[in-house]
């Protein structure tokens, strides 16, 4: 039997139990089916090999789901298939959902867009698929606009139509200030091993839906954002500051490394209930954490907008984009590590994210290592929010 033959038969099993981008029901009983399966007891060696082979040639999207089908074949399909995906740090490539919350690449930047629906005030991002600006992307995260009386809320979610707190999808917001000029983006899952969780009355509305008290569902600040005021009204764009809360400053360094998270840990156990790499039943510290935990002495990553030049010609602010943004707008960024963190050198020269719009409700993100696909949403998500004293 071919590789190719394998692959048409797996996908048709594994149908009843990995789909893409929505929940599956009677998983347990599908997953049992199949451990007992010929798939189950394939040897380990020829096993490797399909799957090795798969990997090297699924490269892109859409063709990659054939990856996330065969980790729901069954329970050692699965775990090798693990082994075998690396990290986006390491392979560039978005596989399963938990990629969206480890750091990207090293080498060059991940290319996204954001779709914005002005009708209901939601968020989505996308993957780009080609190095088109308008391509229709791979779906990876979305963020509905929340306003309350003292902020406003982003609540951000695995899936686009279900994006409530209480929600198996939901893996995190932002939350800013009145004005509109500081923002806070708390994770739902603690990001390392030892991380503090910030209380809170919707803290409380999830955990009431938690079922496992293994990981508890929260808020655990990762970053913090603030815009600075411009109280003279000087000409030029917003000036903005990110400080990293759980990435350390020496991250940026040659051999520099960040916590990267393993799992991604439902509060709803009959969500995708055995697939492990949504939910483990190891130590859930082994899980959170692969990397340092920032102390106080090593200090946290600050990244800081990258500074304009002003154009003479077009009497404008400009930044280099390098084609990745077409249109002027005040919402425009590009982030690089502050100088403060350690004696300048080229690693305060690479963008770390850059966001930029090309169309009316269409704009790009841009993100590398050491943050990830979901601190890159969070951080542009605040650029969309009006901020009169900052303009």
């Amino acid at each position: 039997m071919t590789i190719r033959s394998i692959l048409h038969e797996m996908k048709s099993r594994s149908s009843r139990v990995v789909q893409d981008g929505s929940a599956v029901a009677a998983v347990d009983e599908a997953s049992d089916g199949l451990s007992q399966s010929c798939w189950a007891h394939m040897p380990q060696e020829l096993l490797r090999e399909v799957l090795v082979r798969i990997e090297a040639s699924e490269s892109e999207w859409p063709p990659r789901k054939s990856v996330v089908a065969c980790a729901g074949v069954c329970r050692s399909w699965r775990v090798l298939t693990k082994e075998i995906v690396k990290t986006p740090e390491v392979s560039g490539k978005l596989t399963f959902p938990i990629s969206v919350k480890q750091p990207g690449p090293r080498d060059f930047l991940m290319q996204c867009f954001i779709r914005r629906n002005r009708s209901n005030q939601s968020y989505s991002l996308y993957l780009g698929l080609t190095n088109a600006l308008t391509d229709d992307g791979k779906f990876l995260l979305a963020a509905r606009k929340c306003r309350r009386p003292t902020c406003t809320d982003y609540i951000i979610s695995l899936h686009a139509d279900d994006m409530t707190k209480g929600s198996c999808s939901y893996v995190g917001k932002l939350r800013s200030n009145f004005l509109g000029t500081k923002f806070t983006v708390f994770d739902a899952q603690p990001p390392h091993a030892g991380a503090r969780m910030t209380k809170s009355r919707s803290t409380r509305l999830v955990n009431l839906k938690q079922v496992s008290p293994k990981v508890p569902a929260g808020n655990y600040p990762v970053v913090h954002i603030s815009y600075e005021l411009n109280v003279l009204g000087n000409r030029g764009p917003r000036r903005m500051q990110c400080v990293m809360d759980t990435v350390p400053a020496s991250a940026i360094e040659p051999g520099g490394v960040t916590p990267t998270p393993t799992e991604i840990f439902l509060s709803n156990i009959d969500f995708f209930p055995s697939l492990p790499f949504f939910r483990t039943k190891s130590n859930s510290s082994d899980s959170l954490q692969s990397g340092p935990v920032i102390t106080q002495k090593d200090g946290a990553l600050v990244l800081r907008n990258k500074a304009p030049r002003w154009h003479e010609q077009l009497q404008c602010w400009c930044l280099n984009f390098h084609g990745r943004v077409t249109v002027a707008s005040v919402k425009n960024f590009q982030l690089v590590a502050s100088r403060e963190n350690g004696a300048a050198g080229p690693q305060h020269e690479k963008i770390i994210l850059q966001f930029g719009k090309v169309g009316k409700d269409l704009f790009t993100m841009d993100y590398r290592y050491p943050i990830s696909a979901f601190q890159a949403f969070a951080i542009c998500l605040s650029s969309f929010d009006t901020k009169i004293a900052c303009e």
